[in-house]
């Protein structure tokens, strides 16, 4: 049982203010308790707030050199951590441990720490243009709110360019998955953080995500969530006129080109879906194919699908493990339901349990095919194990489609060659493009158009995210 009702505030573990409210973590795989923490309130994000406001002046002078040396110190106890990390986040949202967590979910915090202390050594913190002196600078205290279902990769893809550049945070996990930002916190602790520099606390995010947002003291909020989440921060942001950095929702199109290797394409596709049980806000949840080969597209899916192993994350093998948490599996369920209601064809899965499972959030990996690109499984993020396949006449009518969406976070595209797939990826209305297959690359920006957010996050553009230019005239 983990039981953590402390917060690390101005560099000490202290106890949250009066009031503070305990809140148990759901192993999703058991249904069980597997430990408590406390949920602070406006008092606390207060205490926070004035620590990084504080210590904000002393570290933004800090050299280049310094900062760099602080973020290697993290990152070299973070691997010796690594373990660690996996176990928290296999218990905490149901990764599976021997996949999923201990291959990406864990490891993508410490890539996304040496990814930015590599760019940050040779980034142009300033430059000349002309007599000019153009200054990139820390845009000061910055208020941190991240998710569930990436833990370490939305914490550390915020918290390491903001410590590099010089800027000071809090930050504020999913209560929902908090066991990991524990383990994070204490990395930066024994690596000699100074205190005030990072913060964090825990709390209810429709509660204290407001205050966070709206503190006069912070200069920037950075949030990973919903686009009703995302909306909430923006407004409460605006009337002291913060920067405001947003990585939101999606519902991501999958483009199979009429000449691209069918069986590879929607295998891929299927495989690519239903990873992290479907929680990835860049998921490929819409997959568009050629109306004329349904029928072979059908037989691929399904097999792809039959050959997940869902189960116990603990368990050798398993590839699939349980929805992150109750609440998310009664939307998936609802939302599976409606599938079916609609008139969508399933041909995998559908509501319910696998077979054989009496607890834990388990869903049933589910595909649906011959729907339409109005149905409310194509329309709205289900953030489950759940496929939408969409039938096209001809490729303008797959990428009018495919543009339908109110998000633009991703988009994959499959193609016979990639210079076909290239020229159908110039066309989509989305943040980023995955041709053939090809996985993510994190010094490339992370982000997306429309409802999916504002900013960049991951690489340069994640160092750039966290600075303000000065411009210096006659410098020279």
């Amino acid at each position: 049982m983990r039981n953590y009702h402390q917060f690390y505030i101005d560099g000490q573990w202290e106890a949250p203010a009066t009031g503070a409210q305990i809140c148990n973590v759901i192993n999703p795989a058991t249904e069980e308790i597997a430990g408590t923490i406390l949920l602070g309130g406006a008092a606390d994000v207060e205490r926070a707030v004035l620590a990084a406001h504080k210590a904000f002046a002393s570290y933004s002078q800090t050299s280049l050199q310094t900062r760099l040396d602080l973020l290697a110190s993290i990152a070299s106890i973070y691997e010796r951590r690594i373990g660690e990390m996996a176990e928290a986040i296999s218990e905490e949202m149901g990764a599976p441990l021997h996949g999923l967590a201990k291959t990406a979910q864990a490891p993508i915090g410490l890539w996304h720490l040496q990814t930015t202390l590599a760019l940050a050594k040779d980034f142009a913190f300033e430059k000349m243009h002309g007599t000019t002196m153009l200054v990139r600078e820390p845009v000061g205290v910055c208020a941190l709110i991240t998710p569930w279902n990436w833990p370490m990769n939305q914490v550390a893809c915020k918290v390491a360019p903001a410590l590099v550049v010089g800027c000071t945070v809090i930050l504020k996990p999913s209560e929902l998955a908090p066991f990991s930002s524990q383990i994070f916190a204490e990395i930066l602790h024994e690596a000699g953080v100074p205190a005030g520099v990072f913060n964090m606390i825990h709390g209810d995010g429709a509660k204290i995500g407001p205050v966070m947002s709206s503190h006069p003291l912070v200069d920037m909020v950075s949030l990973t969530g919903s686009t009703r989440a995302g909306a909430s921060v923006a407004k409460n942001a605006a009337d002291t006129v913060k920067v405001v950095s947003l990585e939101l929702g999606g519902k991501s199109a999958n483009i199979i080109l009429a000449d691209a290797d069918l069986a590879k394409a929607v295998t891929t596709g299927v495989i690519g879906m239903m990873g992290n049980t479907g929680q990835s806000c860049n998921a490929p949840s819409r997959m568009f194919v050629p109306a004329n080969r349904i029928a072979e597209v059908e037989e691929i899916a399904r097999a792809a699908c039959d050959a997940l192993v869902v189960g116990d994350p603990k368990a050798e093998g398993t590839g699939i493990g349980p929805i992150a948490n109750g609440r998310q599996y009664q939307r998936v369920q609802s939302l599976i339901d409606v599938g079916i209601k609609e008139g969508a064809k399933v041909i995998a899965g559908g509501t319910g349990r696998p077979e054989g499972m009496t607890r834990g959030y388990f869903a049933r990996p589910t595909i649906f095919s011959r729907a339409n690109n109005q149905m409310t499984i194509a329309r709205e993020e289900i953030f489950g194990p759940v496929l939408t396949i969409i039938p096209y006449d001809n490729e303008e009518e797959a990428i009018a489609m495919a543009n339908d969406t109110v998000y633009g976070l991703s988009g994959y595209v499959y193609g016979g060659t990639v210079e076909r797939a290239r020229d159908v990826a110039r066309k989509l209305r989305t943040g980023m493009v995955h041709l053939n297959g090809a996985g993510g690359d994190l010094t490339a920006p992370f982000g997306g158009y429309k409802q999916s957010g504002s900013g960049r996050e991951w690489g340069a553009a994640g160092i750039e995210e966290f600075l303000e230019t000065k411009a210096v005239m006659g410098a020279a």
